[in-house]
């Protein structure tokens, strides 16, 4: 049987072409503040994307998206602004 490596490995070997001038995702604050919704976008996102402000805003890294769609499927509507990124721009799978 053959090795496949670690999720880490695995990840490692895909290509990001991070957008320097546009980011791909944009979180209405306010909309996120009074949902409640940044505890999770943070624990649910398993390229930790997103991350908590002490003051309770939601910081995005979007060049390290993989482009799941798992936030969108947690955030209520409007608390997210998500697009795949412009053309040549974000994560190109070499997996399988």
């Amino acid at each position: 049987m053959a090795q496949f490596g670690s999720v880490t490995e695995r990840l490692a070997n895909n290509h990001f072409e991070p957008d320097d001038e546009e980011s791909h995702i944009e979180v209405d604050q306010a909309a996120a503040r009074a949902a409640g919704v940044g505890p999770l976008l943070v624990r649910i996102c398993p390229a930790h994307v997103y991350s908590m402000g002490e003051d309770g805003s939601i910081g995005v890294t979007h060049a390290a998206c993989l482009e799941c769609g798992t936030c969108l499927a947690v955030a209520p509507p409007g608390t997210l602004r998500w697009h795949y990124p412009r053309g040549g721009f974000g994560v190109t799978y070499r997996e399988g």
